[in-house]
């Protein structure tokens, strides 16, 4: 009775104790390796491990642990190789691909962790199904994500995680009820608050975007989307500052989305920092010189700076590149209504910033937000 109470109570250590006694009991050693990984005594469990292999080679069920330690220790590069040991090894099971899939994402190896997915992973379990949408919107396999998207949702309609996903790429394709009806059934899912947030803020009302943006921060601290979404919230209000601060921290984050550097610009601009601002938007044409919404952000700034003939060839190529561009647009109706001078254009400037400038009454902040949450 003793010593099923130490068992229950304390197994690893139990398992220990009957260790001393039988050190090379292959069973015992894979049982205290798995009650010190359940325990989160991770050093130990990969110790315990490599007593294992030293009598021989390791079973497929420690193989997995051993896995499940390097990913529990953030060791992506090993965990993916020991993963993939066991798929060449004849191993093929939806938690092998699942795991070997997800720790080649964390080291943005994204097209070969698309390539360990398989129908029957995404079938079988629902967070491989998620991650199988998250890795083809990364690589901007939009079509081909959105009709994935309807098959997964039917195998795994509840699913929070899958449902935030989908409702993140519907945003980004422009399916406002899809990503309505997805971004619910994602309940309190990080990713779901933020295209709740979006919206909101797409809707007019930044006090519940802020809300749902907070609430996703507290879940997801570093989530990119919802620091871009809480700093444009922020550009509606009177700190400026703190909303480059939010908008620069998720450009950074995203790395090489165009969009987030030209808000990341825009935010700076509006707080003042025009040198900031200019970093921001050569950023963004430095990734993509073809991005029309960078050169015409340019175009702004150069006329505010007095580079009028530089503003005016950027202007031009922004209009080029994209006859829809908002950037290009103001960058126009500056050079129209200013004639070109560069005090008049930013007295018209700072008063577009409380002043209705289009057609549907919005106010150029409110502009760059609608711009911003795409």
């Amino acid at each position: 009775m003793k010593d099923e109470a130490d068992m229950a109570a304390a197994p690893y250590s139990y398992l220990i104790s009957l260790l001393e006694q039988d050190p090379e009991n292959l069973n015992l050693l894979a049982d205290a390796a798995e009650a010190a990984f359940a325990e989160a005594q991770f050093d130990a469990a990969q110790a315990l491990l490599d007593r294992q292999a030293r009598v021989q080679p390791l079973s497929p069920q420690s193989q997995h642990l051993a896995g499940l330690i390097a990913m529990r220790q953030l060791d992506w590069a090993r965990a993916a190789a020991l993963y993939r040991e066991m798929l060449d090894g004849g191993h093929d099971a939806p938690p092998i691909r699942y795991n070997l899939a997800w720790s080649l994402a964390m080291t943005k190896h994204f097209e070969i962790a698309l390539g360990a997915l398989d129908e029957a992973t995404s079938a079988a379990l629902p967070q491989a199904a998620e991650l199988e949408v998250q890795l083809r919107h990364q690589l901007g396999q939009l079509e081909q994500s959105i009709e994935r998207a309807g098959a997964l949702l039917k195998l795994h309609p509840v699913h929070h995680g899958l449902n935030a996903a989908i409702s993140t790429l519907a945003i980004d394709v422009e399916d406002i009820e899809l990503a309505r009806r997805t971004a619910e059934r994602g309940a309190q899912h990080p990713d779901a608050l933020t295209t709740r947030g979006t919206l909101a803020l797409e809707a007019d009302d930044p006090m519940a975007a802020a809300e749902l943006f907070d609430a996703a921060l507290v879940r997801a601290p570093s989530a990119p989307r919802a620091l871009i979404g809480r700093g444009l919230t922020r550009l509606l209000g009177d700190d400026k500052s703190a909303a480059a601060a939010d908008i620069d921290r998720g450009a950074e984050l995203f790395g090489t989305h165009l969009g987030s550097w030209v808000a990341a610009g825009w935010a700076h601009l509006l707080a003042g920092d025009r040198t900031a601002a200019r970093a921001r938007f050569e950023k963004a044409a430095a990734l993509d010189d073809r991005f029309g919404d960078a050169q015409g952000s340019l175009a702004v700034l150069d006329l505010l700076e007095g580079k009028t003939d530089a503003a005016r060839r950027r202007a031009d190529i922004a209009r080029r590149l994209d006859p829809g561009s908002f950037s290009a647009a103001f960058a126009a109706m500056l050079f129209a209504i200013g004639d070109g001078k560069p005090d008049v254009a930013t007295r018209i400037f700072e008063t577009a910033l409380s002043t209705p400038v289009d057609e549907n009454g919005k106010t150029l902040a409110q502009t760059l937000v609608r711009l911003g949450v795409r």
